[in-house]
């Protein structure tokens, strides 16, 4: 039989999981953002000295990889007590339309959509930075957003 055929190396162990994408912007935190990322390297740190499976080791150690990197990245931005424009670490009140939607503009990795905070990286927060109560702003998509209030948001 011919070696082209053959497997190298049998005995290799399974690749692990792919590694998680780390964004190449600016890593913007707030003290919030900054203590949450404190937490996870806690908590998966406390999860592989409790002897996971191999299985669940590798997904922890790749994930602590990546906590590990955003902390060493963090750029921390201190809390604004009085904003006066859309921006990062502002509490946001905004229209489109008939709908109105309060959202704090935060960091990648604070971002939750479900709990109104948008990341500073999205179209709608870019679009809106340096916007102050009154304006409107032009979306690509051709829709009109008006910043109705601004204020300090909760993640110092």
């Amino acid at each position: 039989m011919s070696r082209a055929f053959v497997k190298e190396d049998s005995n290799a162990p399974e690749p692990g999981p792919p590694e998680r994408p780390v964004s190449g912007l600016p890593n913007l935190v707030t003290p919030r953002g900054l203590r949450m990322i404190d937490d996870e390297i806690d908590r998966i740190e406390t999860r592989l000295a409790a002897g996971p499976d191999a299985a669940d080791e590798a997904m922890l150690r790749r994930d602590l990889r990546y906590w590990i990197q955003r902390r060493a990245s963090a750029q921390p931005v201190p809390h604004h007590p009085d904003p006066q424009a859309a921006g990062f670490g502002a509490k946001i009140t905004i229209s489109r339309g008939a709908a109105v939607q309060v959202l704090e503009i935060v960091g990648e990795d604070e971002a939750d959509p479900a709990q109104g905070r948008l990341s500073w990286t999205s179209p709608l927060a870019r679009a809106l930075d340096g916007a102050e109560p009154g304006e409107t702003v032009e979306l690509e998509s051709g829709d009109s957003i008006a910043l109705l209030a601004v204020g300090p948001g909760d993640g110092g």
